[in-house]
């Protein structure tokens, strides 16, 4: 059957027989375009001396790749709901292959530059796909399941960046070493495209075909808007660009009452404002998720400063350090999707309180042990910490979507998707800044600095935790007044007839 055939059918969601082979192309794809944001970080010393670039301008390679891709998520997400999900995905993988091979080939910085920003667009068309395919494809326990190896894939993607940079230059040696972070994806995303045009099942449009231009434009420029300085933090965005906040508020609070605009005119919005105000777990979902990454996303950086600069390790000596937390979260995370239909959030609960106390450990260890012993002293810290992270993105992912409409899943995932982008933003700024700011204040005492970030790390742990307990509760009321109102049926029943 051709793929045009395909998607003019609607395959049935959930007995898909080729649905769990079809998930993996998928998470293969999440897994590339996830790894592109950390993986660049190791490169960019190799890669100013290949091109004789500034600094400020390489940054730009990573920093303009991450604001392409939070951008492009909601948007993306609504395309998918309205023209297909395969399609989308199939369109955003051809791009993201010919952009790496564009930037891999870039003879210049500012060509580079462009490959990567076009590159970071095409991640985004496909990150909220794959979100909303497990919708499609899969029901109960096994969605649970299915959105574990999602969660796995995130995780192990963010935590092993720079242990794959590290790698290929250690292999890519010389001058152009820097280029096979970017080649890699073009065997890689030819293969998968092969399959998913095979594998992955189509199913008709959800809309009418019909994109909201003016809620685009809105959320764009205010995406933009809050975005810009976070990325550009490490060079002072902060500073200079902090009217662009204000701004973006501005420009978020006036898509907000469009969308609300267009739901009452019956017609589709980018993203329904229903989702948040009227579906059970969406909105303390994004927010949890929105708060952790601040975290989550940027100790990767903070460890690779103290491990690189303090203690004069090579790139894949830092990312094997991280390497217990891949681990950890990797396995905790595939665990956690088989659990998320039996525990519910406590799953979560657990979860942050062990990303916490393992935080807290190996921040005080970093602050306390002799330098040389590092690595090994934080290990088991690190895997504790790895293990509660699993227990909180796949089962937040699940229970966030868990209620959505399947015809809303891409613009509902990507919205989860694009919040999370900006605690991430805010982490990879906040915790680097920290990390400066007590050197600059310590007489350069790296251990002390890096435990520093670390511990707005475990703050922001806390704050999901506490978002989670207030949810839980929340979850266990309803189950109650539920629970009361089944009794109360059941003794009128047996009343009326005894």
């Amino acid at each position: 059957m051709t793929g045009t055939a395909q998607d003019q059918q609607d395959a049935p969601a959930g007995d898909d027989p080729k649905r769990w082979t079809a998930l993996w192309v998928t998470l293969v794809v999440g897994f590339m375009t996830l790894l592109d944001v950390s993986i660049v970080s190791v490169a960019l010393p190799s890669l100013q001396e290949g091109l004789g670039a500034s600094p400020a301008t390489v940054q730009w390679v990573v920093s303009g790749y991450a604001l392409a891709f939070g951008i492009a998520l909601v948007p993306a997400g609504r395309l998918g709901d309205a023209f297909g999900r395969r399609r989308l995905f199939l369109i955003g993988l051809v791009a993201f292959v010919v952009c790496s091979a564009a930037a891999g080939a870039a003879p210049t910085a500012g060509l580079l530059i462009a490959a990567r920003l076009a590159q970071g667009v095409a991640a985004g068309v496909l990150a909220p796909q794959n979100s909303a395919l497990i919708q499609q494809l899969f029901r109960g326990p096994e969605r649970g399941r299915a959105f574990g190896f999602f969660g796995a894939t995130v995780g192990i993607s963010t935590a092993v960046g720079p242990v794959v940079g590290g790698a290929l230059l250690a292999l890519a040696s010389g001058p152009d070493g820097w280029r096979w972070i970017f080649y890699v994806n073009v065997p890689i995303g030819v293969v998968a495209f092969v399959l998913a045009l095979r594998l992955i099942p189509a199913r008709e449009a959800a809309g009418h075909g019909r994109i909201d231009v003016p809620g685009v434009l809105l959320l764009g420029t205010g995406a933009l808007a809050l975005l810009f300085p976070l990325v550009q933090a490490e060079s002072g965005g902060l500073t200079r660009y902090w009217w662009c906040f204000p701004i973006g508020v501005v420009l978020l609070v006036a898509f907000w009452s469009w969308e609300q605009r267009v739901v009452r005119s019956g017609k589709d919005p980018v993203f329904d404002p229903r989702l948040v105000t009227g579906t059970r777990g969406y909105a303390p979902g994004v927010a949890l998720g929105t708060v952790y990454f601040v975290g989550f996303s940027g100790i990767w950086l903070t460890f690779a400063l103290f491990f690189q600069t303090g203690l004069g390790w090579t790139p894949l000596q830092s990312g094997l350090a991280v390497t217990p937390f891949a681990v950890g979260s990797a396995s905790a995370a595939v665990i956690a999707g088989r659990l998320v239909e039996r525990y519910g959030r406590a799953l979560t609960v657990f979860g942050l309180t062990g990303v916490a106390v393992g935080l807290t450990a190996t921040a005080l260890l970093i602050a306390t042990v002799p330098e040389g012993a590092t690595g090994w002293a934080i290990a088991p810290t690190l895997l504790l910490a790895g293990i509660g992270g699993g227990f909180v993105i796949s089962p937040n992912v699940t229970l966030t979507l868990r209620d959505v409409p399947v015809e809303q899943a891409g613009s509902a995932g990507g919205a989860l998707q694009t919040f999370q982008r900006f605690g991430g933003a805010i982490g990879t700024a906040a915790l680097p800044g920290l990390f400066y700011l007590v050197l600059a204040h310590t007489d350069q005492r790296f251990p002390l600095a890096a435990a520093a970030a670390l511990a707005v790390a475990v703050v922001g742990a806390l704050a999901a935790l506490v978002i989670g307990v207030l949810d839980w509760r929340h979850d266990r009321r309803d189950e109650a007044e539920e629970e009361r109102d089944r009794a109360q049926e059941h003794r009128h029943h047996a009343t009326a007839h005894p």
